[in-house]
């Protein structure tokens, strides 16, 4: 979403009109983010402020994504987490119980007012035992103004006092794009990721079998694809230059 569709709060040029052609040739399509922040119903009040139509159940974030893991994983548990409503929504929607007092887990998701009091609390709780999760690994973010950090940069701060490395569910992990694609019962040989991340997106349309468009208007720039050691089906300046593809059946 964030450097494909919109920059925070801004629309990219071309996005709404690729979502609309999305939808008139009848493709299933889902709308991921790493950034755990928003509930889908938020997402969607925020994309339709940008002049973007995505219905609320074709957003798929790293915090519903972490939720689905959890219950999987150890079903009516408990975490302390630190992060924002979307996350904290998707975990309570599941049977999951918030608290800092001898917690299953720590979760550490995105926020814009990381508390140093709660990282303490996360580290401490770590050392005591609670597993250490993460909703996403990016370490920063894309806005009109310049970078911002996200999840991946304070958990590595975590990580340093604990010596431990925390779980990630989201981007690039396989296991929330196979999740995505059960969500709109698609096939990995007939669905195509389309990210601004050679490091997260590309990667995980790659090992997850999907055919991968990079579009330069995010994190990686044309310079640095080179730089990697594998490359994207595709590179496109924008999702604008999609559009032609979408109508025509060539995407």
């Amino acid at each position: 979403m964030d450097g494909v569709l919109v920059h925070e709060e801004h629309p990219i040029p071309g996005a709404a009109e690729f979502i609309e052609a999305l939808k008139s040739s009848g493709h299933r399509f889902l709308v991921l983010t790493n950034n755990s922040i928003f509930t889908p119903r938020d997402l969607r009040a925020r994309l339709l402020g940008s002049g973007i139509d995505v219905p609320e159940e074709a957003i798929w974030t790293s915090a519903l994504a972490t939720a689905r893991f959890l219950l999987d994983q150890r079903p009516n548990g408990s975490a302390y987490v630190v992060g924002e409503a979307g996350l904290t929504t998707a975990l309570h929607e599941v049977g999951y119980v918030m608290t800092d007092r001898d917690p299953d887990y720590v979760v550490l998701g995105e926020t814009r007012t990381y508390s140093f009091e709660a990282i303490t609390r996360a580290i401490r709780l770590i050392d005591a035992g609670a597993r250490f999760i993460a909703t996403n690994p990016d370490p920063s973010g894309p806005s009109q103004d310049g970078k911002l950090p996200a999840t991946g940069a304070v958990a590595a701060l975590i990580s340093r006092a604990t010596g431990r490395e925390p779980y990630y569910v989201g981007k690039p992990n396989t296991l929330m794009m196979r999740n995505g694609l059960n969500r709109i019962e698609a096939h990995s040989e007939t669905t195509v990721m389309v990210g601004d991340r050679m490091d997260t997106d590309v990667i995980a349309g790659l090992e997850a079998g999907l055919r991968t468009v990079l579009v330069l208007t995010g994190s990686t720039t044309a310079e640095a694809v080179e730089g990697f050691p594998y490359r994207p089906t595709r590179v496109e300046e924008s999702v604008k230059d999609l559009i032609p593809l979408v109508e025509s059946g060539e995407l």
